[in-house]
């Protein structure tokens, strides 16, 4: 297969299969780990073959992960590192409103009760708590989170 890009296509797919991954490698199953190497094969030889097509001055050779990547120094400056913080950050605030309105709804009715619920229902029930947090996070941070040891735990 022969694909004709112009320069621009070029550097938004290669910010694109290193935004992707940069995504899979966060994904720490032992089932992944054949998946997320295709993906870094896939995103190293893509790199070379870009650093032959006149973004040569983006690409490197990682002697210690034996691939090509992107210079970090340009990276710094790419959409798609803007991209992989921006969703890091959303996907940890959401997470943890979610988690935690979780761990709420199942101390009100009942771990037991809690764990009949499908994931749909979950989420209705604790969709008023989510927000809660939601607000929380976006107006304080982790600046008004407290963790709490049981007693005799520290």
């Amino acid at each position: 297969m022969h694909l004709r890009l112009t320069d621009q296509e070029l550097a938004t797919l290669v910010e694109m299969v290193s935004l992707a991954a940069n995504v899979a490698s966060w994904n720490h199953k032992e089932t992944a780990a054949g998946k997320i190497a295709e993906f870094e094969d896939l995103e190293s030889k893509i790199l070379e073959k870009a650093g032959h097509s006149g973004l040569a001055d983006w690409i490197e050779f990682d002697e210690e992960s034996r691939r090509f990547r992107i210079r970090e120094e340009i990276e710094q400056r790419l959409f798609y590192s803007e991209c992989y913080e921006e969703f890091r950050n959303e996907s940890f605030w959401d997470e943890l409103a979610i988690r935690l309105a979780d761990r709420d709804l199942a101390r009100a009715i009942g771990y037991h009760a809690w764990e009949k619920l499908s994931e749909e229902e979950r989420r209705a029930r604790t969709a008023s708590l989510e927000k809660r947090y939601w607000d929380e996070f976006s107006n304080n941070g982790v600046e008004r989170v407290i963790v709490v040891a049981p007693p005799g735990e520290g």
